[in-house]
């Protein structure tokens, strides 16, 4: 259960650095931004089912302003925070029933969805990183080992 806490002690920590890049550099492109947004969004979607609720209706991929990603970044940690200590190690194989944006019906353990939602925000993060390069802009150390020092 402590790497799950610290998986998303991380992702928090790499959204905030995200996140602050992105309000410093206002003329980047809106493909960086999307992503960045679809990360927040996928986030949110994953908790709802996490909460047993209908995500059906909540966005994957929505263009929003930096302001609302700031916003996600926040709420997000406290929703996850919140849940993560609520989270025993029984608890992680239980299993959630949700549907997917198609209406596919799945089923997953806890701890198969908090893994999928620390390793999907770094895939997306990496995205983010060449696409600030190619943009003459600095990329963010986002890696683990990093955030541990």
């Amino acid at each position: 259960m402590e790497t799950i806490r610290n998986m998303f002690k991380h992702l928090h920590w790499a959204n905030q650095r995200i996140l602050e890049t992105l309000e410093h550099n206002t003329e980047v492109d809106k493909q960086i931004i999307n992503l960045f947004s679809h990360i927040l969004l996928a986030e949110q979607v994953w908790f709802t089912r996490l909460k047993g609720l209908d995500s059906a209706s909540l966005p994957i991929w929505e263009e929003i302003r930096i302001e609302a990603c700031a916003e996600l970044v926040k709420q997000n940690h406290l929703n996850y925070k919140d849940y993560l200590n609520g989270v025993t190690e029984n608890k992680l194989e239980q299993i959630v029933s949700y549907r997917n944006s198609k209406g596919q019906e799945f089923k997953n353990s806890v701890g198969e969805i908090l893994t999928h939602v620390g390793l999907h925000g770094q895939y997306h993060r990496g995205q983010i990183n060449l696409l600030l390069r190619k943009n003459q802009i600095e990329p963010i150390n986002v890696d683990f080992i990093t955030f541990k020092r």
